[in-house]
């Protein structure tokens, strides 16, 4: 193994560590951006005095091609690892593109996560909801007062709506309708999970498909809506 060989080597177990550590902020005691800092400057000496040795046993210009090309594949390391955020933030927008429903979890710009839900060629914002464990694909709708599911969600999930008192008159796509009362467990979009959630079940065949209702949206820090995207913060 030569030398260039070896310098890559530790840059490539360097750059593991800082992404494996990312979380923690630190490796080996010593801070992500110093340690990052140490690790990217390294290499590049090293490389420059082994183009220097490798001079002894070729010209000039295949020295400096050498130095040029080993500090072209540093520098790529380094950008991936300094712009792995905005790499993973285009990978979820893409999946979002694919994938009709799918909410986009971001990083802000103080570390926290953001949800983006995209609007539909239906010009709607749809998106895939966990609720008691299950994925329902479901409507935001900032008019509904509370989570609706349609009946047949409410079966999809656990619950029997044949069993459930229809007795609160509530307003669908499909006109005014009964809805009955109920509680869930759980409804989870990405990383922003409720408990006990207040939710309607509606009459058979009066929804087509679940709200996602103010019951959850009232519980977020910000619900910001731009011309073709929502953005949900915890």
């Amino acid at each position: 193994m030569n030398a260039l060989t070896g310098i890559l080597i530790v840059l490539g177990i360097g750059l593991a560590l800082l992404i494996f550590n990312h979380d923690t902020g630190q490796t080996f005691g010593i801070d992500n951006d110093r340690f990052g800092q140490i690790i990217y400057l390294l290499p590049i000496a090293g490389l420059l005095a082994a183009g220097i040795l490798a001079g002894r046993r070729g010209n000039a210009g295949e020295v400096l091609r050498n130095i040029a090309l080993w500090l072209l594949i540093i520098l790529g390391l380094v950008t991936a690892y300094l712009y792995r955020d905005d790499a993973r933030n285009v990978a979820a927008r893409v999946t979002a593109g694919l994938l009709p429903g799918t909410a986009v979890v971001v990083t802000t710009s103080e570390g926290g996560n953001e949800v983006i839900i995209h609007k539909t060629q239906g010009s709607h914002f749809q998106t895939n909801v966990r609720v008691q464990g299950k994925v329902l694909p479901m409507l935001v709708d900032t008019g509904a007062s509370t989570v609706v599911l349609s009946y047949d969600d409410a079966r999809t999930i656990g619950l029997n709506p044949q069993s459930l008192n229809y007795s609160v008159s509530v307003m669908t796509a499909n006109g005014r309708a009964m809805a009955a009362g109920v509680r869930l467990d759980e409804i989870a979009i990405g990383p922003i999970v409720r408990k006990n959630v207040r939710a309607m079940v509606a009459e058979d065949g009066r929804l087509g498909e679940s709200l996602l209702g103010m019951s959850f949206l009232s519980t977020l820090g910000s619900l910001q809506m731009q011309t073709d995207e929502l953005r949900l913060r915890d």
